[in-house]
């Protein structure tokens, strides 16, 4: 069974950065997309960042220039957050596609969510 374990998230004042990482564990095969995604109390969870095996790059229209994704590793990504902004407020969850042992295609697994709170 694989898990996804979220760290980084805190309290920061506006204008500050945060680093998040995730990382899968259990015996994987392979993983194709990673993201991230976000969501705000009172709202949808929405997309912030996403990467493909391939290496292409999507970003909310509210994070460019701000945030920017990497795969640090086979089972890592990371989320770094400059210049943020009050209204980046929410608990951020990580997302992977994965190919693990017991299962014969490829995967969503979601993350726990860790919060994010800045400050103004």
């Amino acid at each position: 069974q694989v898990h996804l374990v979220e760290s980084g998230g805190g309290l920061v004042q506006a204008g500050g950065s945060l680093r998040l990482s995730c990382t899968a564990s259990g015996t994987i095969f392979d993983i194709n997309a990673m993201g991230w995604y976000r969501q705000a109390p009172g709202k949808q969870r929405e997309l912030v960042a996403a990467r493909t095996s391939g290496g292409n790059i999507n970003y909310s229209d509210s994070v460019k220039g701000r945030f920017t994704i990497s795969r640090d590793d086979k089972k890592t990504v990371a989320l770094q957050m400059n210049s943020l902004k009050s209204e980046d407020t929410a608990v951020y969850y990580c997302n992977m596609d994965v190919w693990a042992r017991g299962q014969d295609r490829y995967l969503e697994v979601w993350g726990q969510g860790t919060p994010v709170t800045v400050s103004s």
